[in-house]
């Protein structure tokens, strides 16, 4: 009786194993988790030692993150972070439009006194919720939401 050579074992076991192999790595990948499943994010998730450093003009951090929430649930922390994190790419550490994708995406000037003076608080959530041209929406907390609408109402232009 003749074995079958090392060569034709290769080339005949492994393609049904590959199959095998992508088709479960594929069947998991096909939804996202359930909700149910997932924690809720807090600010101790996010805490890194880079959170207790000076603030850096690049990205904006503030030099003494505040980590107690305020009573209206607004934590600052959280906002700070998801301001460096989500927003300061496109609109500057600044807001002035001016972060590393701003001038491509042409992201507006959000401290500019016209068009502070002419979006209302909620346009603003609103367009951080559902997104606008080439923004992406932002799925929040509304405390968080709040706290960048805040942000940038502070960064108005004198």
């Amino acid at each position: 009786m003749k074995l079958p050579s090392a060569l034709t074992v290769f080339r005949i076991v492994p393609a049904p194993l590959a199959a095998l192999a992508l088709t479960v790595a594929l069947s998991a990948c096909d939804q996202p988790p359930a909700a149910e499943s997932l924690k809720v994010w807090t600010k101790e998730d996010h805490h890194s030692t880079d959170d207790d450093r000076p603030p850096s003009p690049l990205t904006g951090a503030s030099a003494a993150p505040n980590r107690t929430a305020e009573p209206s649930g607004n934590d600052p922390q959280l906002v700070d972070i998801t301001w460096r994190q989500q927003c300061v790419g496109c609109h500057g550490a600044l807001g002035r439009g001016d972060g590393p994708m701003g001038p491509m995406l042409h992201a507006p000037d959000l401290g500019r006194a016209d068009w502070q003076a002419k979006v209302p608080d909620a346009e603003i959530a609103a367009t951080i919720r559902n997104g606008r041209n080439r923004m992406p929406r932002f799925d929040l907390p509304e405390p968080v939401l709040r706290g960048l609408v805040a942000r940038i109402r502070s960064l108005r232009a004198p």
